[in-house]
């Protein structure tokens, strides 16, 4: 499956310069925190999202300092009896027929909040009868990471990105669409550089299917954007031919992941589109984990920090314990009827970037950014090749 790219490639030429105001980033001091412990949000933005899969059930009933935080203002009791198509028609009335592009909207009994600011779809938040996308996208962040909340917002526009972006709950956001081929033409980067440099969160950005480069992609490529290819992870370990190169890391390009038109259904489906939010779930769960340790029950970067307890740790210095971590395959493993491509012992970061990303990488990130087991500096050939790349990168998009 290619990266999302359906009727999207006028909405990304014409979105440059729509930004909002910006917001504050910080949280209110006056936050009363119930009992709930350490969490991390995750925006996944995209399609739309199928709320009826038990993938995204849960126990847990969200605090409601969560829900002001993340500007909820509406709550949709969903129907859990008989069949997708039942459960839909039995809310039409009370939720999916009175949903606005001004709601963020949270259906208890699962993890998620969703939102639909461009108003234009079908269904607002729900997954598009003909599509899917959204479901399987958010169905991998919580493959990564069972424990994330869930800020989903459907769309493909500026307004769409900022909707997370400007949330100060939000930690991570993960893209996978835009232009086929990474043409470099405008697309979400002011956005997400709102994000990421003012805002001081994450964001994670979907290589196109191709062997293009990522560096002009507009979702990969900026400087301040985590790119990620696709390796084939519980295959031969090599670089799947069909993703961009020269990213920031690969991580796993085939996953089996929930369908947007049953209630348990799943699919196996490969793409960068699902090689992005698998790896945004791997960095909420080292954000959790920090926030636990350290006593963090808030989300967000406060005063630039997105872990604020007893230590403080920032967006910067998350993403450099990721490339510390990680690591090329061995191109001995590659399987020559595969069709993957081996990876090259010489110059390995033209193909994967700093390397893979998998669980693995989990507890040496985490132990590296509380100081307890430090990672070693990478390769100076390593290094040399990815400065170049940040150096492009800078150089294009500024």
């Amino acid at each position: 499956m290619t990266r999302f790219l359906a009727v999207l490639m006028v909405l990304l030429v014409v979105l440059s310069g729509c930004l909002g105001q910006s917001t504050s980033n910080s949280q209110s001091e006056e936050v009363e925190v119930e009992p709930f412990g350490a969490y991390s949000v995750v925006a996944p933005i995209d399609t739309g999202i199928n709320v009826y899969h038990n993938h995204f059930r849960s126990n847990e009933t969200y605090p409601q300092w969560l829900l002001d935080g993340l500007g909820v203002n509406k709550v949709c009791n969903l129907t859990f009896n008989g069949s997708y198509e039942e459960r839909v028609a039995a809310d039409r009335e009370s939720c999916w027929d009175n949903l606005t592009a001004s709601d963020v909207v949270y259906f208890p009994g699962t993890r998620i909040i969703g939102t639909s600011p461009d108003g234009d779809s079908p269904t607002l938040i729900l997954d598009d009868p003909q599509d899917g996308h959204g479901s399987a996208v958010t169905g991998a962040v919580l493959n990564a990471n069972p424990d994330a909340v869930i800020f989903f917002v459907e769309g493909f526009s500026d307004t769409a990105v900022l909707a997370a972006g400007q949330n100060p709950f939000v930690d991570i956001i993960t893209t996978s669409f835009g232009p086929i081929g990474s043409v470099p033409v405008p697309g979400i980067e002011d956005a997400t550089k709102v994000a990421v440099v003012e805002n001081k969160k994450i964001h994670t950005g979907a290589a196109d299917n191709s062997p293009s480069p990522a560096v002009q992609d507009a979702t990969a490529g900026p400087p301040w954007s985590i790119g990620i290819s696709g390796y084939a992870e519980e295959g031969d370990d090599q670089k799947e031919t069909m993703s961009g190169s020269y990213p920031d890391v690969g991580a796993d390009w085939t996953q089996n992941l929930p369908n947007h038109d049953d209630i348990d259904g799943y699919h196996q489906t490969s793409g960068t589109s699902f090689a992005t939010p698998r790896t945004a779930g791997l960095l909420s769960k080292v954000i959790m984990t920090l926030r636990a340790e350290y006593d963090d029950n808030l989300s967000g970067a406060r005063d630039g920090f997105l872990i604020n307890g007893t230590s403080q740790i920032t967006n910067d210095e998350i993403r450099d314990a990721l490339n510390l971590s990680a690591w090329y395959p061995s191109f001995t493993t590659w399987d020559p009827t595969s069709g993957t491509t081996p990876v090259s012992p010489i110059a390995p970061c033209t193909q994967l970037g700093w390397g893979v990303v998998n669980e693995s990488n989990v507890l040496p990130i985490i132990e590296h950014l509380n100081g307890t087991a430090s990672m070693p500096a990478r390769a100076s050939d390593v290094e040399l090749c990815m400065e170049a790349n940040q150096e492009i990168r800078r150089a294009y998009w500024s």
